[in-house]
């Protein structure tokens, strides 16, 4: 049987252990972050040419020079042609589910007229261009690309770069197939800290965007965050969570699975069930013991499940609402009986998976709402990857006669309390 830690809250010790659990520190040591900043530095500095050292360097991929970086759009085309045809419907119809619930995110601009005929209001605009970030190599994700491609484009941005790594010259067919579906518009063969130096940067070859977004490792995540201000940033994300919470009913084969399907991506990831039957917990044990042997990535599985996978004994579900708003999980699957009762009362999760038959991976790939999520607590104030973030928004301030001269005795009244006898002037000349 693997080893899972055993929680149950009626323990006098039960908050520590679960939040020593839950503890989980995003921070890349000082050797990552003094790499990072040499890369961010030289290719601020040195544009072209020092993306290509570091590309030979990280990535073992000799170029003969900058035009070499830009992986062209019919070769992107080619790949999407010559896929298996299961997989070209797969990800046609993943892309089509993605772009539905992406249409109803979208939110325009709006405007209302005051008495005096003040009109107030905001304006949105898509952002003009947006870098995409994507694993290359072995670890690739064809569905990032798309979760992360297709509301940009809903939103209307103008171009969206991605960057892809290339290791030793590796290209992964069914990236550069999503890239095609969802209509990326260029895409360069680099990765790491140099990619993301360059997206926000700007080289020769590589435009500087608005925004990055996407998922990469360490190096990736420490280049974004010491980007952002430059640029925009998605977030930075931790390991893949799920938290389960059952009442006893499911199949304890289909629960044991889905700890498995979050577990099975890195040793760091986590995996929680809160039940309120013991013997239901019991049974969901002895079916991870069973499935585990069919797993290919058992290995780590076994070390996620030991280090922060969780089997947590509850009082009730109401408890269990409780313990789920406090670990804010990315994905919470309610496998009750009646989960939309439950779900009214959760106020912190970044995807919320309804009823025995809603597993957790129909969400990692075309249910249709984003897989781009909040790890680590951040779902207390984060949200979901959405058009959203491809959007901005301005205010509008038009003022008739009558409204500057009311509104400009209140910022008079204001500014002279502040002490900004310019602010004071500037609202006052109108108002006479």
């Amino acid at each position: 049987m693997p080893e899972i830690h055993r929680l149950d809250t009626r323990d006098a010790d039960f908050a520590t252990r679960l939040d020593a659990l839950l503890a989980w520190e995003s921070v890349a040591d000082e050797r990552v972050t003094a790499t990072v900043k040499d890369v961010l530095a030289a290719v601020r500095t040195r544009g072209n040419a020092a993306v290509l050292e570091f590309t030979a360097r990280f990535d073992r991929l000799e170029l003969p020079d900058a035009a070499a970086l830009e992986i062209p759009l019919e070769r992107v085309r080619q790949a999407f042609a010559d896929i298996p045809a299961t997989q070209r419907e797969a990800l046609e119809t993943a892309a089509a589910r993605i772009r539905a619930y992406a249409e109803h995110q979208k939110i325009g601009s709006w405007r209302y007229t005051e008495a005096d005929g003040t009109v107030l209001g905001q304006q949105i605009s898509a952002l003009d261009r947006v870098g995409l970030y994507v694993p290359g190599g072995k670890a690739a994700y064809p569905s990032s690309v798309l979760m992360n491609a297709v509301p940009a484009k809903v939103a209307g941005v103008g171009e969206l770069i991605m960057v892809v790594p290339t290791p030793g010259g590796e290209v992964n067919e069914l990236v550069l197939a999503a890239a095609a579906v969802a209509g990326v518009d260029r895409v360069f063969r680099i990765g790491g800290a140099q990619a993301v130096a360059a997206l926000a940067y700007g080289t020769e070859t590589i435009p500087a965007v608005d925004k990055i977004v996407g998922p990469g490792n360490i190096y990736v995540a420490a280049a974004k965050r010491e980007v952002y201000g430059t640029v925009g940033i998605d977030m930075i994300a931790g390991p893949s969570e799920i938290l389960v919470v059952c009442d006893g009913q499911t199949d304890p084969h289909w629960i044991a699975v889905d700890l498995f399907s979050q577990a099975e991506h890195d040793e760091d990831a986590q995996a929680i069930l809160l039940c309120p039957d013991a013997d239901y917990i019991e049974r969901v044990a002895a079916a991870m013991d069973e499935l585990l042997t069919e797993m290919p990535r058992a290995e780590i599985i076994r070390t996620s499940l030991r280090a922060r996978g969780a089997l947590i004994q509850v009082r009730d579900l109401d408890e269990a609402v409780d313990i789920a708003n406090h670990i804010a999980p990315e994905h919470l699957e309610l496998s009750v009986a009646e989960p939309e009762a439950l779900a009214e009362r959760i106020h912190h999760a970044g995807a919320m998976f309804l009823g025995r038959y809603t597993a957790e991976a129909l969400g990692d790939y075309c249910a249709g709402p984003n897989h781009v999520l909040p790890t680590s607590r951040t779902a207390r104030f984060a949200s979901p990857l959405g058009v959203y973030d491809f959007q901005k928004r301005a205010s509008i301030i038009q003022c008739s006669p009558d409204g500057s001269r009311m509104l400009g005795a209140t910022a008079s009244v204001l500014a002279r309390g502040e002490g900004l006898i310019a602010h004071a002037r500037s609202a006052e000349y109108r108002s006479e």
